[in-house]
């Protein structure tokens, strides 16, 4: 007689992938960017409040940025200005070859997809940033799927609203807690347990440690997307 246990289980067949810092590697462009919009805003380079914002900017990496915004600027008008003005800095700094795909990331999004699985990139940054980076590392057509926040309503993490929006444009997978979630910030852990991701991975090579991952949910940590295929077939076995 067969117990519960020994029921086989749906596969893990739909990958949701965070962008900068899980894929992705752009050498802190974010921080430059800001810094050249909150300039804009009036804010000094080097100034306390520079600093202020920055760290702000650092500790909540993987937001959707005009929530960032709104935060520091306040006023709806003053953060859309500073948004906009982050997009154009580092959609200029994409364009003058300042990123590259992280080791092994495209090899294991394509043997996700040879295996059957649908994989998603999502993002926190506007759609022309989110596209500028697509073309400039030739992934245009390497998932067939991308999502930035516009993408799911508005909201981005650490909602879990890209990752539902993966889960239910996509049809990969009959049951949310068979898809994975992997990030290289706490927002992305978040965003992944609200959503009921079965697996949260997070990675070490972007922008929080071990144990901000950990403690804000995530289930295993690796040193890189790179190891995550392995990881999927031995949740599977």
């Amino acid at each position: 007689m067969t117990s519960p246990t020994d029921t086989p289980r749906d596969p893990y067949d739909l990958v949701v992938l965070d962008m900068a810092g899980t894929t992705v590697a752009d050498g802190g462009l974010v921080e430059q960017a800001f810094s050249t919009a909150a300039q804009r805003l009036g804010v000094r380079p080097g100034s306390d409040e520079h600093a202020r914002q920055l760290a702000y900017v650092r500790d909540t990496m993987g937001e959707s940025k005009i929530s960032v915004f709104r935060h520091l600027f306040g006023d709806e008008e003053r953060a859309q200005y500073a948004n906009t003005a982050f997009e154009e800095a580092y959609g200029e700094l994409v364009d003058g070859g300042r990123i590259a795909p992280l080791p092994g990331a495209r090899e294991a999004v394509e043997r996700l997809a040879a295996e059957g699985r649908t994989v998603v990139l999502t993002t926190g940054f506007a759609r022309t940033t989110q596209d500028a980076i697509l073309a400039a590392l030739g992934w245009q057509d390497l998932v067939p799927l991308t999502l930035c926040p516009a993408d799911a309503g508005g909201r981005g993490r650490p909602f879990p609203d890209m990752v539902l929006a993966a889960f239910l444009r996509t049809g990969a997978v009959a049951d949310v807690g068979r898809t994975v979630v992997a990030g290289d910030t706490s927002y992305d852990m978040l965003s992944g347990v609200r959503s009921g991701a079965g697996i949260v991975a997070g990675v070490l090579t972007g922008a929080h440690d071990k144990e901000q991952l950990a403690r804000h949910g995530a289930t295993h940590v690796l040193g890189s997307v790179a190891e995550l295929p392995d990881l999927i077939a031995r949740a599977e076995a």
